[in-house]
């Protein structure tokens, strides 16, 4: 069975460990499609699986980019895993 290219982004937005981030180019380009960050966009602004942490995805340019539960809740999840490390 192929895997879609959403569940291929839902896996490795999965491995990202706490702490860390990857942008939506770096995980487009680990999904097989790397001119498809805006699809990763999407794709994460649909997530509401708190197993695939998609608040550690950011925007190539290191601001935060859009986050479903709010930027606000973005920047406070990266900064407490930082802070646990």
């Amino acid at each position: 069975m192929k895997t879609s290219f959403k569940e291929k982004v839902h896996a490795i937005v999965k491995k990202i460990p706490a702490g860390k981030t990857l942008t939506y180019k770096q995980v487009a380009k680990l999904a097989g499609r790397p001119n498809a960050s805006r699809a990763v966009g999407t794709i994460l602004s649909k997530n509401y699986n708190p197993a695939i942490p998609c608040h550690r995805v950011i925007r190539s340019d290191g601001k935060m980019g859009g986050y479903n539960r709010g930027e606000k809740n973005k920047i406070r999840l990266l900064i407490n895993e930082r802070n646990t490390k």
